[in-house]
């Protein structure tokens, strides 16, 4: 079983962030690198676009300002791509297949929601565990990664305050959920339809990125026909409130609460002044050191800064 809560490094993590956002570490490097070589494979075997992609990024790499965050360098990675390959989005077959087996699992799991004796803590685990589908961290996600995604997110102990989760739920007059990732959406919608539904919003990535969510993934699973859902209006993967439209950013700021899904997000909001819950897996050391969860950790998390302000307690679970 993941144990327990890390201790934060003050020095490397909160001392030089900047506002709204977690820094890029040294050890992020090596990941760009590789996202970038992996992310080009998957959508052409051509070595010249290969090699312009790998060595475009390993000039953004030495330019890039290491006070933002990982998804800044994620952007420049994946508009490379869209640029050399002259396509829109590289990943669309991969976004519709993870789409399509994720929808083939959904009954079973609304089946699952349905017959518990507490709804809201089975929709919470299982759209925690849709955080799996992540072809930047895990390019090859298979049925079986899934599957066992699911029964540890079912079955793992599971300390959680849910009533205070189900507290700001119910206190809120106005919720805007910021999703993640094609397929990943299908488990959000078990957790959609678990919230108030005529007081939800749903936020997608405003154009194509990796294999993140956007109108189109959100249309496949069956959400758009639930709630209002708008788009970010940006292609970070995770969200950069300075590079999203004004109309998302009036949403945000009015939103009496925000549910961030995934480390993108996490990412890019962490040190927002925000009622704000992050749900997400932790899928590397570097989000494990700064959240404060181990590596495989799925974290439902409440805002450092709401914790502050309410001097109420705030890490409401981990698995």
């Amino acid at each position: 079983m993941l144990t327990g809560r890390l201790r934060r490094n003050v020095s490397e993590t909160d001392a030089s962030r900047q506002k709204g956002k977690m820094r890029t570490y040294f050890d992020c490097i090596p990941c760009f690198v590789r996202q970038a070589l992996d992310s080009v494979r998957r959508v052409t075997d051509d070595k010249a676009v290969q090699e312009q992609v790998l060595r475009e990024t390993l000039g953004a790499i030495r330019e890039m300002d290491y006070r933002a965050s990982p998804p800044a360098m994620g952007r420049e990675i994946h508009r490379c791509i869209r640029k050399r390959l002259g396509a829109r989005d590289p990943y669309r077959a991969m976004k519709d297949q993870s789409n399509q087996r994720a929808l083939e699992l959904y009954p079973a799991l609304k089946s699952k929601v349905a017959r518990s004796t507490n709804p809201l803590e089975t929709a919470v685990r299982l759209a925690i565990a849709g955080n799996i589908i992540d072809i930047a961290v895990k390019g090859d996600v298979g049925r079986v990664d899934v599957d066992e995604a699911i029964e540890h997110a079912l079955t793992a102990p599971f300390d959680v305050d849910i009533d205070g989760f189900a507290e700001a739920v119910s206190a809120a007059d106005t919720i805007l959920y910021l999703t993640d990732n094609a397929g990943e959406i299908v488990f959000d919608r078990l957790l959609i339809e678990a919230l108030p539904l005529n007081r939800v919003t749903i936020a997608v990535r405003g154009a194509p990125v990796i294999n993140d969510a956007t109108i189109e993934d959100a249309r496949a699973a069956g959400i758009t026909g639930l709630v209002d859902v708008i788009d970010n209006g940006s292609d970070v993967p995770g969200t950069i409130l300075d590079t999203c439209s004004p109309a998302f950013r009036r949403q945000f700021e009015e939103a009496d609460l925000a549910i961030s899904k995934g480390q993108g997000n996490y990412e890019t909001l962490s040190d927002e002044r925000k009622n704000l819950f992050f749900l997400l897996k932790v899928k590397c050391p570097v989000i494990a050191r700064d959240i404060g969860f181990d590596v495989g950790s799925l974290v439902l998390y409440r805002s450092d800064h709401v914790v502050a302000d309410t001097k109420k307690g705030g890490r409401f679970a981990r698995i």
